[in-house]
């Protein structure tokens, strides 16, 4: 509900006497349980995942949330339901349990006619009664699996790939808010503050498996409604509008896809330098946002950092959700590996996963390409899977990897990102504008370099330890702080290790 002042706790013999006077002491509670919580998390957040709760019953010591989607329902359950329940407990300490689900999911209404089943004497129920649920229409089925054979085709959308859906993402930390909106625009296409959905990373951190997973979420009618989606790559895209030119069929180009009710476009970089595909785009994008369709991009960089783009195209894009895949961390790609091995059902010792973890650090496609060969290997002779047999068979792989970034490289590429001179790196100067970068080399020579904290000091002006152990644990604060300056440390890492 949306009253929602911050009131006092009440004991529940208050609460109790309330009731006898004819008021509804659960609605009470439960507005000053939501009141408290908005004030903890702030308004945007509670207007993004917490505003849509809805208190269905209480059962027992359980207290029963509702919301509308399963994204929300996974989201709220992770993040706010310990809360959740220590402010119940404040409300009345007969609470020992909060069951979140998603409102198709709660129990159907009594039929009509009879009476309802009365909540057991001397319970929290009886003492905090809630009004019943509204009837609920039944969760349509999902499918279990998509089949590309089962899925209709069109001319001008691009073959799906069954591997790539939510079920086989594996979720860590870089990638957890891509996969949190990607989710939320599959259960509910063109919601308000997720129209467009621009994705975006480095090669190979999961930006196609995530849009495919969409896709075939939405096919699969996890929304509840059966849509037209339409996949394809920007130089597709390209490629088509030229085509339509060149047979003077334009009209049937607009036509296509503006008749979609999803668009998902791959790899946006593509179109930079190409002015006229992109104003073809920039009406398309406009025609489809218009008509509350949806739209799903990719690029390999933020909207705000596509230089090439038309500005008209670059705000656009920018106006709805932004998400970023971060490159992985050591925990993530352990994941991916240990999941990858378990499907292809082979046993792989801890030891060798840790090992091509430490060792392939910038792409996962080439993390499990490295482990798809070693799994052909042993299956194809006949042998266990070993460190030794990793080395061997990978040598090639590892070898690459093995190329060491210098101290050089990280401090010419820095001074050309912030726009100062190379012999700043190692002059006197203390200018804000020259010693944020050169704290910044200094960070990313401790973080991809194996020199010791006395030899990237000498590199830097003969500078001692202490000084690079200061701008070490200064950039990492920044980058905690300042979500734009660690995007900006992010992309020189990855400049830097491809």
């Amino acid at each position: 509900m949306e009253n929602e002042l911050d009131m006092p706790s009440q004991p529940p013999q208050e609460m109790m006497a309330r009731d006898s006077e004819g008021q509804d002491p659960v609605a009470e509670a439960w507005a000053r349980i939501r009141g408290r919580l908005r004030e903890d998390v702030g308004e945007v957040e509670y207007r993004s995942w917490l505003r849509q709760m809805t208190l269905s019953a209480i059962e027992g010591e359980e207290v029963v949330i509702l919301l509308p989607t399963r994204f929300l329902r996974d989201w709220v359950r992770t993040h706010y339901s310990d809360r959740l329940r220590v402010l119940w407990q404040a409300e009345h300490p007969g609470v020992r349990r909060i069951d979140i689900r998603v409102a198709t999911e709660a129990r159907p209404a009594e039929p009509r006619g009879e009476e309802p089943a009365q909540p057991r004497a001397g319970g929290l129920a009886e003492s905090l009664s809630p009004r019943q649920p509204e009837p609920v229409r039944p969760e349509p089925a999902r499918a279990a699996e998509p089949r590309a054979a089962e899925r209709p085709t069109n001319d001008w959308s691009a073959k799906l790939d069954p591997r790539f859906t939510f079920d086989s993402f594996v979720v860590g930390k870089p990638n957890e808010f891509a996969h949190a909106c990607a989710r939320r625009v599959a259960e509910k296409p063109a919601s308000p503050g997720f129209n467009p959905l621009f994705l975006y990373g480095g090669v190979g951190l999961g930006k196609t498996h995530l849009m495919h997973a969409v896709a075939w979420a939405i096919q699969n009618g996890e929304g509840g409604v059966e849509r037209h989606v339409t996949y394809m790559s920007a130089e597709t895209f390209m490629y088509r509008f030229i085509n339509a030119l060149r047979n003077q069929s334009t009209m049937q180009f607009k036509e296509s896809l503006r008749s979609v009710d999803v668009l998902m476009i791959d790899d946006l970089q593509f179109l930079i330098g190409k002015d006229n595909t992109q104003e073809e785009f920039f009406h398309t994008f406009n025609a489809l946002v218009d008509a509350g369709k949806q739209i799903v991009v990719s690029a390999d960089k933020s909207p705000s950092d596509l230089s090439g783009l038309e500005d008209r195209l670059r705000t656009r894009l920018g106006c709805g959700m932004v998400a970023d895949i971060h490159a992985t961390t050591y925990e993530l790609r352990i994941s991916i590996l240990q999941a990858k091995a378990q499907t292809a059902e082979v046993e792989v010792p801890s030891r060798v996963l840790e090992f091509l973890a430490h060792k392939i650090t910038s792409n996962v496609r080439e993390l499990e390409g490295a482990l798809n060969r070693l799994i052909a290997h042993a299956n194809l002779f006949g042998r266990p899977v070993t460190l030794e047999s990793a080395q061997e068979v990978l040598h090639d792989i590892l070898r690459a990897h093995d190329r060491r970034v210098t101290i050089e490289e990280i401090q010419r590429k820095v001074a050309e990102h912030y726009n100062i001179r190379l012999t700043d790196m190692s002059s006197a100067r203390r200018a804000r504008n020259v010693a944020r970068p050169r704290q910044v080399a200094m960070y990313l020579a401790k973080q991809l370099t194996s020199r010791s904290l006395p030899e990237i000091g000498r590199r830097f002006g003969n500078r001692d330890h202490t000084t690079v152990m200061h701008a070490v644990s200064r950039v990492a604060e920044l980058m905690q702080a300042d979500v734009s300056f660690a995007e900006d440390v992010e992309l020189l890492r990855r400049m830097l290790e491809t």
